[in-house]
């Protein structure tokens, strides 16, 4: 059941056309909300702060501080898997809050080529866990599922599995020296609109509430929270290098990886892959996909806040170049594809673009390019950029990218 990308809604006529984006007008990540500049590297702590929290009002909703009980099994380990190539791991993550529980099944594929411990990816998939290989042995996806090919009652069968292996090349990942660890994002919110029943948002209910507030987490705030609970697993994995950690994700996980990584600065690099409208692409350009037509075809990603600024997104408070450029100082890579439009290729572009003052202020390379580059002509500078031939989809072209990005920023073949 491979994610499917949203479409236009039928009352909206999308523009695609560079040549009738209008005028618009950035807001300044180096100023604060009352005018004062941000000018030496001191400030920008407390800038970053004032950006974080605009982000939850306006479009992810805040994350509530959950007092979750976590429980860890590693109940599943083969050191001879993918033909003694790897260790497969798999791990249990039960967490306990306000008398419910949630399951989180984690993956994690470690070469046996390097000594530990190894660097790794980590991303969440849209098919379980089961979907990423065709090894009989890992365990098919229980959480609900949108319907669809293979899913039976919200439920994964066994005609889901390795369908979405095209997008995770372990085997190559592992050649690299690479570890790589996955969870299905559905077990912590199911992608459809369930009123937020089902997934992780119950944990943090009061007595008296049914539904997040209008300033709270959605489904890409819940997923991105599930990143951080990985990453907790991580740190107390020996095999795993946690100070090595880079995050990816394609989509609506690339607005989600970008998203938990500007929470989160435990990442060490973060990747967004065709993230489009809510992930790296520019609000104000209103190409393709707009905030009007994402938040009416997916509610449920975004706090309800973000819905009053579907006709008036000059309103916003801030736009996309400011969730990049909250990942500084760490390094941060936006792909995209020469064929989907709908996620505004040249808008990714722009807000590495104009995340790099961030980047500047703080004493280092941001986007080395002053205009956008030509297809398969990456730039590896500290924002890092891509845009590559066919649409919207993670390919090993994608993926080589990212391990040359992290080859060259997390010291990966040098000196450990």
């Amino acid at each position: 059941m491979p994610e499917t990308v949203g479409q236009p809604v039928e009352e909206e006529i999308p523009n695609c056309d560079e040549n009738k984006i209008k005028p618009y007008q950035l807001p300044d990540p180096l100023h604060f909300i009352d005018g004062r500049p941000v000018t030496v590297a001191q400030d920008w702590p407390e800038r970053r702060q004032e950006i974080l929290r605009l982000f939850e009002q306006t479009l992810y909703g805040a994350t509530p501080h959950l007092a979750v009980e976590t429980r860890c099994e590693v109940w599943s380990v083969d050191t001879k898997a993918l033909h003694g190539k790897a260790t497969r791991k798999q791990v249990r993550l039960v967490f306990s809050a306000a008398a419910r529980t949630l399951q989180l099944d984690l993956l994690l594929y470690l070469p046996n080529t390097r000594p530990r411990p190894a660097p790794i990816f980590v991303g969440l998939n849209f098919s379980g866990n089961h979907a990423i290989q065709t090894d009989a042995a890992i365990a098919l996806a229980k959480a609900w599922m949108a319907e669809g090919p293979g899913v039976v009652d919200h439920h994964a069968t066994e005609l889901t599995r390795g369908v979405e292996s095209r997008r995770w090349p372990v085997e190559r990942i592992l050649e690299r020296g690479y570890a790589v660890a996955t969870a299905y994002y559905g077990d912590l919110d199911p992608d459809y609109d369930d009123g937020f029943q089902n997934g992780v948002q119950p944990l943090a209910y009061q007595a008296d509430q049914t539904r997040p507030g209008a300033d709270e987490w959605g489904s890409i705030g819940a997923w991105a929270w599930g990143l951080s609970r990985i990453m907790d697993y991580l740190q107390t994995d020996p095999d795993v290098d946690a100070g090595r950690v880079s995050l990816l994700g394609h989509s609506r996980l690339g607005k989600t990886a970008l998203w938990a990584g500007a929470q989160d600065e435990r990442f060490a690099l973060v990747i967004s892959n065709d993230s489009g409208c809510g992930g790296a692409a520019l609000s104000r350009r209103n190409f393709g996909e707009t905030v009007a037509s994402i938040t009416r075809a997916f509610p449920h990603w975004f706090c309800d806040n973000f819905k009053a600024y579907g006709q008036r997104v000059q309103d916003l408070p801030v736009d996309q170049h400011m969730l990049v450029a909250l990942i500084a100082p760490r390094p941060v890579y936006i792909a995209s594809a020469e064929e989907d439009v709908w996620a505004d290729p040249r808008g990714e572009f722009l807000s590495a673009y104009h995340a790099s003052p961030v980047y500047h202020l703080l004493g280092l390379d941001g986007l080395a390019a002053e205009g956008m580059p030509g297809v398969e002509q990456p730039i590896l500078s500290r924002i890092g950029y891509h845009i590559r031939r066919g649409g919207h989809d993670v390919t090993l072209y994608d993926w080589d990218r990212f391990m040359d990005f992290a080859d060259r920023y997390l010291n990966v073949h040098g000196d450990d």
